[in-house]
């Protein structure tokens, strides 16, 4: 057993801090969140991502202080204590399965609509197995797939953003979009044509896609100066959310009309390219999505393993997931995971509209429950951090506890907010993953009190072991 090691080099970690933050969400997802808000849905793209950064700046603080590949369910596990850790990690580690077999089942409808001779599920099985493989070499082999797959998804997005602007500007060569012109932003119906309250069901909607902006702190612990790649993706992630995220979204606005039936017809970024006469449009936007499909997959992959590992090494998790390979691969940890998600890819070919939507569902809400155990636990470490090392502290949370105490509120509200929605499952997404993870804290609390009552039990046959002797 070698542990985990130093296998990332820095550009790996700028790609997957960069490319964390590109989900496939954010291409396939956002097309309902412009039919639901408007242009308005860029507020609720600002609000969602300045939590993010808040969150992102709490989690970078206590990961630059103790960079760990168990990064903030270890933060919790000393924080708040060991029911903390062992019920987010698990939830996370359980978040990160489901998402594999959601995004292998994406990849594979595009593959087959490429090539139809092999089956949906033969495909899904197939990109599965090679990022299994790719996981399973070393941490070296997943960085390098991954600084590709995010290099071209932020060349893509670029580019899109660059051409998009100057289309709005009216001065891209060959192209007259007669629809284009920030005048979208307004003339159809105003900037929020449904109202202030469809601001907060945007943020429903566009909230999950920025789930996998944390998995750089979990790849600093196996990175050649995990503090220094801590500290430089907490402070890039404010310009990362500006120009992918509001950047991105501000052009389709701006493109086209948010009502536009393309939008929800194509998805808002091929109806954007469609919009000006650029060929093939469809085709490589696929591309681009299957890209960001793989990358999603290869990342789920590796995140899930790292935490399964470190559940393993505080002994939540069986001890096998903390055995590594002589090259710091996790076997046991990676297979674990990766055989969950063959069995969700099963539930979604053989049961989608039951067994396989409450997973998607019961692990909905997970995100936001990660989101404020950071945010409390933060509270607690930082106080830690200060009394035992504060030249540790070379990330701050800003207005400390305040905006820590604010980020928290917002969190809990959008838990609210998604009770008394109906009409897009966040409801039941928020039951659903309140009752998985009360099965889990459950389990926690029932693991701990059988731990503190076999330490007990050592104890008293410690003291009365000398007993015995001067009695014999």
């Amino acid at each position: 057993m070698t542990g985990l090691q130093a296998g990332l080099k820095n550009r790996h970690l700028t790609m997957i801090a960069i490319g964390g933050v590109i989900g496939a969400g954010l291409f396939v997802g956002s097309s309902s969140g412009i039919a639901t808000a408007g242009p308005g849905i860029l507020l609720s793209y600002a609000l969602v991502g300045t939590l993010v950064v808040l969150v992102m700046r709490m989690l970078g603080e206590m990961s630059a202080a103790n960079p760990t590949s168990g990064s903030f369910s270890a933060h919790a596990d000393r924080a708040l204590g060991r029911w903390a850790g062992f019920s987010i990690g698990w939830l996370y580690w359980f978040f990160w399965v489901v998402v594999l077999a959601v995004e292998a089942t994406a990849g594979a409808t595009i593959l087959q609509s490429w090539i139809p001779a092999v089956p949906q599920w033969g495909w899904a099985l197939i990109v599965m197995l090679v990022l299994t493989a790719t996981n399973l070499v070393s941490v070296g082999s997943y960085g390098e797939f991954e600084f590709w797959f995010a290099g071209i998804k932020v060349v893509a997005i670029g580019a899109f953003i660059v051409v998009g602007a100057l289309a709005v500007f009216g001065v891209l060569p060959g192209v007259h979009s007669d629809k284009a012109g920030f005048g979208n932003l307004t003339d159809h119906g105003g900037f929020l044509p449904h109202g202030p309250g469809a601001i907060l069901t945007g943020v429903l909607l566009v909230v999950f896609s920025f789930m996998g902006s944390e998995i750089a702190t979990l790849a600093a612990g196996e990175s050649e100066d995990p503090r220094r790649a801590v500290t430089k993706s907490t402070n890039s992630i404010i310009w990362r959310i500006a120009v992918f995220y509001l950047g991105s979204i501000l052009v389709v606005v701006s493109l086209l009309p948010w009502n536009d039936p393309a939008i929800k017809e194509k998805g808002s970024y091929v109806a954007a390219l469609d919009s000006l006469g650029i060929a093939h449009a469809g085709q490589i936007m696929n591309f681009i999505v299957l890209t960001s499909v793989l990358s999603c997959l290869n990342s789920g992959l590796y995140t899930a393993s790292r935490m399964a590992f470190s559940l393993g090494e505080r002994g939540d998790a069986p001890r096998m997931f903390a055995r590594t390979t002589s090259r710091g691969v996790p076997r046991a940890a990676i297979v674990a995971s990766v055989v969950f998600g063959f069995v969700a890819v099963f539930f979604n070919y053989k049961f989608p509209d039951s067994v396989f939507l409450f997973l998607v569902n019961s692990s909905g809400a997970v995100a936001l429950f990660v989101w404020l155990v950071i945010c409390f636990s933060q509270l607690r470490m930082r106080r830690i951090i200060q009394a035992e090392a504060p030249e540790k502290l070379v990330v701050k949370m800003w207005l400390y506890p305040y905006l820590t105490w604010a980020a928290a509120a917002l969190i809990v509200f959008v838990l609210g907010y998604m009770l008394t929605d109906t009409e897009h499952d966040g409801r039941e997404t928020v039951l659903l993953s309140l009752l998985v993870a009360a099965v889990v804290l459950v389990v926690a609390v029932v693991k701990e009190k059988v731990r503190g009552g076999r330490a007990a039990a050592a104890t008293g046959s410690a003291v009365t072991a000398p007993d015995e002797v001067k009695a014999g």
